[in-house]
């Protein structure tokens, strides 16, 4: 899975205040989309796969939390 990074100059106003909200927006769904995507490919692997790597049904939704949002 790819991360990317922005850096955004501070900026004042208006302007300033809507390019910041689209960059927070654009971020945050970013986050879900690879929330949703590791979700659904690990959802997708059979329980022997699974335990392969060390991992049980119950864990899915913790390890996609952390791929997305601590990563």
């Amino acid at each position: 899975m790819a991360y990317s990074t922005e850096l955004s100059q501070a900026q004042s106003g208006l302007t300033g205040w809507m390019a910041s909200l689209v960059t927070a927006l654009r971020i945050r769904f970013e986050k879900r989309r690879v929330y949703r995507t590791t979700l659904n490919e690990l959802s997708s692997l059979s329980t022997r796969e699974l335990a392969d790597l060390g991992l049980h049904r119950s864990m899915l939704r913790r390890v996609a939390w952390q791929a997305a949002y601590e990563a």
